[in-house]
């Protein structure tokens, strides 16, 4: 899942280069951290919110397969 979110992320900004993914594991549910460069995420939330649901929903459907939940933060 992390490589999911950096290559998308990537894929979103200016600077790839300053993306970092960190997950934090638990039991049933991860966390899944995004950071990017500060004039980045706008890019990555998008127009009220739109690209951010988007992925947060990739990222839904991918986890089904692992019957495991991950949830997406954006970290500034």
């Amino acid at each position: 899942m992390k490589d999911l979110i950096t290559n998308i992320a990537k894929a979103l900004v200016d600077k790839p280069e300053e993306v970092v993914v960190t997950v934090i594991e638990g039991e049933q549910t991860s966390v899944i951290e995004l950071k990017v460069a500060k004039e980045d995420l706008g890019k990555i939330i998008g127009k009220q919110g739109r690209t951010a649901q988007s992925i947060r929903t990739i990222l839904n459907a991918a986890s089904k397969k692992m019957h495991k939940r991950f949830v997406l933060e954006l970290i500034e």
